[in-house]
């Protein structure tokens, strides 16, 4: 395996950043301009947007990127909360490896309102679970079903990173998933959906209803300097 060309893409990034950051003041309006782009996609995320309602509570939610394609899928019981922080990351990690400015699109499913298309039975078991575990327990079934890259390993205190077997985790998402295979089905027939659907032009969101999709890279062209 040839690394060349990976080292010279990583030193042209470290000498863009250097440029970037060569005294205060560009470190400043880099500070900005970052945070200006983070705040965008973070408002798209999570207000009203067309006739839509806001994005709040419960749901599931991936980030994708030109190339990679699907990085980490996760879950929140605080929308309006997590998903303004998630470009930001503040207190996520996933900002820190892959930068706002490279996704592609976020797809973020309310998977509250599938409830009512799964059987009284099913309904029964998730009222019982609860919110938070119902959450886990979809989690686990998307990220099963996708495989993203950041969710399919794990940090060790050695430097370095370990191999995570989703399908055989013993959390406590992976062990209720099974309890709810109707609304497994009907989330991640709803992300696929999401993951395919383009927005209209000079449009940077599309909202279902049951879900939302925002596409942070249309937006490098309402950025300073563009």
């Amino acid at each position: 395996m040839n690394d060349q060309p990976y080292e010279d893409a990583y030193r042209s990034w470290r000498a863009s950043l250097e440029s970037l950051l060569a005294d205060a003041s560009l470190l400043a309006r880099w500070q900005e301009r970052r945070y200006q782009f983070a705040h965008r996609v973070g408002a798209l995320l999570t207000e009203a947007q067309g006739g839509g309602s806001a994005m709040a509570g419960p749901v599931l939610y991936g980030v994708f990127a030109s190339g990679a394609g699907l990085c980490y899928v996760g879950q929140t019981q605080e929308a309006e909360r997590r998903l303004r922080d998630l470009p930001v990351g503040e207190s996520h990690h996933l900002a820190n490896t892959v930068p706002p400015e490279l996704w592609e699109r976020v797809v973020v499913i309310r998977w509250p309102l599938l409830l009512a298309a799964v059987p009284a039975s099913e309904q029964s078991v998730a009222a019982e679970l609860g919110s938070a575990v119902c959450g886990l327990a979809l989690e686990h079934a998307l990220q099963v079903a996708t495989a993203p890259p950041l969710n399919s390993r794990r940090r060790r205190t050695s430097g370095d990173w370990q191999p995570r077997n989703l399908a055989q985790s013993r959390s406590r998402g992976a062990i209720h998933a099974a309890s709810l295979p109707g609304l497994s089905q009907l989330a991640l027939a709803a992300w696929e959906a999401l993951a395919e659907v383009e927005a209209p032009k000079h449009s940077a969101i599309v909202d279902t209803g049951t879900g939302r999709v925002v596409l942070p890279s249309t937006l490098h062209d309402e950025s300073p300097g563009s």
